[in-house]
């Protein structure tokens, strides 16, 4: 899932992670490439969004 799949859905980046329970500040980063999702949060979120 990426910017536009979360427009699309007509859901926002901090509901979709409440609803999973991952921090929303944690979401928007993996989702402007900052982090590099190797292990923790990070990897299950950037599995969740299919980016893994």
């Amino acid at each position: 899932m990426a910017w536009n799949d979360f427009h699309a859905a007509g859901i926002s980046v901090s509901a979709w992670a409440r609803v999973r329970g991952f921090n929303p500040r944690l979401v928007y980063e993996i989702l402007r490439g900052e982090r590099k999702c190797l292990r923790g949060a990070s990897a299950l979120i950037a599995k969740e969004l299919g980016m893994k």
